[in-house]
């Protein structure tokens, strides 16, 4: 399960999509840029072992607290 996720946005305009965004999964930090198309690039050295299965939940975060406000 991912905690601690945290998201600001990759641009001053905030107007122009794209956001970083940083969380914790088994102990460990990742952080990623989220793009407007949903792809994901992530900035960590590493990517989590079940990288589908957080991306998942990437995805469900950023629609929740991005697009659906």
């Amino acid at each position: 399960m991912i905690t601690h996720f945290q998201y600001k946005p990759l641009y001053e305009n905030k107007e122009m999509p794209g956001w970083r965004f940083s969380f914790y999964y088994q102990k460990q930090k990742y952080n990623g840029i989220y793009f407007p198309d949903g792809k994901i690039e992530w900035s960590s050295d590493e990517v989590p072992n079940d990288e589908e299965k957080i991306i998942k939940q990437i995805h469900e975060i950023m629609l929740f607290h991005v697009y659906d406000k």
